[in-house]
């Protein structure tokens, strides 16, 4: 999916750059460690969902047969400069169906919190369960949860070379059962000058053992790894087994 808000659209071109601090080869090695923990296949096909610019999937093609799948058309057209010959899909979490199976399926960065109800999470975690084979591992890096949010939260990014400069303010508040971080990014680039661009991400704020819950329902052996537990993500891991008898 990515989410629909301006970061996926107008300012994709500019989306690695905001994060050009991440470090994606040392993600992806933790990624892989987990998938050969808890995965039971024996196969090397790998579905990274809400893919993005492929940043992930640019060390993962090394070891694994890769797809990626995203909503953003912007961010996959990004991805495609990155990756040729990779398969990149446009489509929809909640409504994903290839027609094929891997041995992981992938949901990585709190992509999975742009999905607003629960109704819609199930209809995502059933579509992540078609498409493994069986033994076949989901790896779902979570948004924050409802415990740990902290509104009236600010944050500061920065990022510049040679032509382009941008500085991203961030400010979070919560409505209900939403998380709404109001970003606003002043972007100067050479023979253009400077430029502000409001945007508004909002995340649903699901408890972690609400997610794996649902994610069980979805017919998957499910583990919630917290954060810091042996993986380094600050925000934990929902990982779910498809049953190898099924």
């Amino acid at each position: 999916m990515t989410g629909s808000s301006r970061m996926y659209r107008d300012l994709a071109i500019y989306y690695d750059r905001i994060y050009s601090d991440r470090d994606y080869r040392g993600e992806t090695a933790r990624i892989v460690a987990l998938a050969r923990r808890f995965g039971r296949s024996s196969g090397g096909r790998w579905l990274d969902v809400a893919c993005g610019t492929g940043r992930h999937l640019e060390y993962l093609r090394a070891r694994y047969e890769v797809t990626g799948v995203d909503r953003s058309r912007p961010m996959l057209r990004e991805a495609r400069k990155r990756l040729p010959g990779v398969r990149l899909r446009s489509a929809d979490m909640r409504t994903l169906d290839l027609g094929e199976r891997f041995d992981v399926v992938s949901c990585l960065f709190s992509a999975i919190g742009y999905l607003r109800t629960e109704s819609d999470l199930r209809r995502a975690f059933r579509a992540f369960a078609r498409h493994l084979v069986p033994g076949g591992v989901v790896l779902i890096a979570p948004w924050i949860g409802p415990a740990k949010f902290r509104p009236g939260f600010v944050s500061l990014d920065r990022y510049e070379d040679e032509t382009t400069k941008i500085a991203r303010g961030g400010f979070s508040e919560r409505r209900g059962a939403i998380s709404r971080i109001t970003f606003d990014y002043l972007i100067g680039e050479v023979g253009r000058g400077f430029r502000h661009i409001r945007e508004v991400e909002e995340l649903r704020l699901t408890p972690p053992l609400r997610l794996r819950r649902l994610l069980a329902d979805a017919g998957l052996i499910t583990t919630w790894l917290p954060p810091g537990s042996r993986t380094r993500e600050s925000r934990g891991w929902l990982v779910g087994v498809a049953s190898e008898g099924r």
